[in-house]
C-alpha cells in the first residue's frame, strides 16, 4: 500500500454549513468506503489556512487515490489534491542512490 495525503478546500457554500460538518463528513467517508473499500484512512485533520482538511490514507495505487479526490469534489470540495507521501527514511535512501 502507498501512503497519500489529501488536501481539501471546501466551496464557500459548504464552508458556511459548519453545524452540518459532522454529518457531511460522515457522508463523504461513507461514500469513500463504499466506492474505494481498499482505501484505509490513518488520520484526519481540520486546518486553519489555505486548505480546510488534511487526510492521510493508504491506497494500493494512484487510481484509487484519484477516486478519493473525485469523491471529495462531488461532495462540495472546491479543490482536492491527493499527493503521494514517501516515508522520510525511504526518501533518504533514494537520495543516496543519486
Amino acid at each position: 500500500m502507498k501512503t497519500f495525503v489529501l488536501l481539501t478546500k471546501l466551496s464557500p457554500e459548504i464552508s458556511r454549513q459548519m453545524k452540518d460538518r459532522a454529518k457531511l463528513g460522515r457522508q463523504w467517508l461513507d461514500q469513500v468506503k463504499e466506492k474505494c473499500p481498499e482505501v484505509k484512512f490513518i488520520e484526519h485533520y481540520a486546518l486553519l489556512g489555505a486548505y480546510d482538511f488534511l487526510d492521510i490514507y493508504e491506497a494500493p495505487d494512484e487510481e484509487s487515490a484519484a477516486k478519493v479526490s473525485m469523491i471529495s469534489l462531488l461532495n462540495g470540495a472546491f479543490q482536492a489534491e491527493s499527493l503521494i507521501a514517501i516515508p522520510y527514511k525511504r526518501f533518504l535512501e533514494l537520495t543516496a542512490e543519486i
